[in-house]
């Protein structure tokens, strides 16, 4: 049995007429009764009753009526699907980010834009460090993860940049140095530092220890803490200072004051990363439609 078939049948359901239905079709009547014939050899029964004035359904066709018109509509149903697939409209994408990116609003504002044009693509959402989503990426667990690779990293990937974001200063409120309203980054010198580990991703850490050398010291480093969260909790608990880019400003746990850096400050730059390989689906769309979000101003929180 053949969806032809079914067509052929409901056609002639329709019609009410072989006739008639063979020109609906747009083919002959003699191959069209053919075709009904080895249907009901299928079936093994007779589903049309011939009379003069046309046929009429036999009580085996009325029964199998119903099923013939379920079957083509989840036929077309199937057709509709995949060409959604293809076109991307339809699928899953598995998206990671860092704990720091999802506090950035292009991050979410990006995946929340794509959810109103891409309503039937599921995103599904993974929180892990840098280097992890990277390996996950390579082992194509996940499909597009918010990033902070080093070039090298980037280098094999499609990686489309978001703007880059200042680091603030974050100290403890009590510190003699909160109630300034601006530092250079030589005033921290003599403070103990806390920081995101660099195995969890170097780019973030080895910009921090630049910016600093080049301000004329190197920090001592006394903490690390695996999200950029627990190191602000870290800084109000008085254990030290630490920079964050400009979006985890946003956090406000008592104890803690955020103080813009004097001049020009060392930016945390992160990137929309995938395979080279996604393209002509979801993916490829999730990539474009954040490119185009990208690139329109707004405003860190701050």
């Amino acid at each position: 049995m053949e969806l032809r078939h079914l067509r052929y049948f409901l056609a002639i359901v329709a019609e009410r007429h072989f006739t008639r239905a063979a020109k609906v079709l747009g083919i002959a009547q003699p191959p069209l009764s053919q075709q009904i014939r080895q249907l009901e050899e299928e079936v093994g029964v007779a589903l049309f009753t011939r009379t003069a004035r046309g046929v009429t359904l036999t009580a085996a066709g009325e029964a199998f009526l119903p099923h013939a018109e379920a079957a083509l509509r989840e036929a077309d149903r199937a057709r509709t699907a995949a060409r959604r697939i293809r076109h991307g409209d339809l699928g899953t994408i598995r998206v990671g980010f860092t704990s720091a990116a999802s506090l950035n609003p292009l991050v979410s504002g990006a995946i929340s834009a794509f959810r109103n044009t891409y309503p039937d693509v599921e995103l599904r959402l993974i929180v892990q460090p840098t280097a992890s989503l990277l390996v996950l990426l390579s082992q194509d667990q996940i499909d597009v993860a918010f990033v902070r690779p080093t070039s090298t990293e980037r280098q094999p990937l499609r990686a489309i940049p978001l703007p880059d974001e200042r680091l603030w200063i974050a100290l403890p409120s009590g510190h003699a140095l909160a109630a300034r309203k601006l530092l250079r980054l030589d005033d921290l010198r003599n403070e103990p530092f806390i920081l995101y580990p660099r195995a969890n991703g170097s780019l973030l850490y080895d910009s921090i220890i630049a910016a600093c050398q080049r301000a004329g010291f190197s920090p001592r480093v006394v903490q690390e803490a695996p999200q950029m969260a627990s190191m602000v909790s870290l800084v109000a608990a008085g254990v030290g200072v630490t920079l964050v880019p400009e979006s985890v400003c946003q956090l406000r746990p008592a104890g803690v004051r955020y103080v813009r850096i004097n001049g020009q400050a060392p930016v945390a730059m992160l990137w929309l990363v995938a395979q080279r390989s996604a393209t002509g689906s979801a993916v490829d769309n999730f990539l474009r439609h954040a490119a185009t979000f990208f690139k329109t101003p707004r405003r860190l929180t701050s």
